[in-house]
């Protein structure tokens, strides 16, 4: 459990429930992440810790446990990666839609790792021509760097400052990622930082991902009460 993930009062956790006490007029959560080398300084499963902790914030819901795996092929090449393709994720996650809607009214995906964003579209697309109510979010904050920088080890120093560790922070590159998506596309991470940083996490504080989770978390909650899914499934 993250150090600073603020469990509120009235929190409903889908996993602990019993069938007789779900309530599936209540939007179902699922926090979407990855498994992926995020430098020489964060945790594999920084993605799924950050969309847990916007997940855990959202009020009345009912938060459906993790999908810890994701599209990854990008980060092929670092140990400890664990991709599942895109494939396997549009399948699952349509299949999860499908089951989840046979039950409850809604369906959100909370997402927390930009290389699904594609699988997820696809896949939402797909469950919302066949009737059922399902979208997705960003995990977005404004000028947040691509990929293990500032704000990614921020957001860590404040949910789990116990696994960031800042005597191995170094700078990867710090090109601006349109600049980069070509090489990206066809080599990888490893082609273009071969540390597995896509941004500069020096000078990063739990202060600074306080505010930019609480951000994240105030855009999450405005979209979810507006409830206004874009033709691609995301919630605007």
């Amino acid at each position: 459990m993250p150090k600073n993930d603020d469990v509120r009062p009235g929190f409903d956790e889908l996993g602990p429930r019993t069938w007789p006490t779900v309530d599936g007029s209540v939007t179902v959560v699922v926090p979407l992440g990855a498994f992926e080398q995020h430098g020489p300084h964060l945790p594999l499963d920084t993605d799924t810790r950050i969309a847990e902790a916007v997940a855990r914030r959202l009020k009345g819901v009912q938060l459906a446990p993790s999908i810890a795996y994701g599209s990854s092929g990008e980060h092929a090449g670092f140990a400890g990666t664990i991709s599942i393709g895109a494939d396997a994720l549009r399948l699952l996650l349509v299949e999860y839609g499908r089951s989840a809607s046979a039950w409850a009214t809604r369906v959100l995906f909370v997402n927390g790792h930009g290389g699904n964003v594609a699988t997820l579209i696809a896949a939402v697309e797909l469950l919302r021509y066949e009737g059922r109510d399902v979208a997705w979010v960003p995990c977005a904050a404004p000028g947040a760097d691509a990929h293990a920088g500032r704000t990614e080890t921020s957001l860590l120093l404040w949910l789990s400052p116990d696994v960031v560790d800042l005597s191995r922070v170094e700078v990867g590159n710090t090109d601006a990622l349109g600049d980069l998506l070509p090489r990206l596309r066809d080599g990888g991470v490893q082609a273009v930082a071969p540390n597995g940083v896509l941004g500069d996490p020096r000078g990063s504080s739990a202060s600074e991902g306080e505010a930019i989770l609480a951000d994240m978390c105030a855009r999450t909650a405005a979209a979810l009460r507006r409830w206004a899914p874009s033709p691609r499934g995301m919630l605007t």
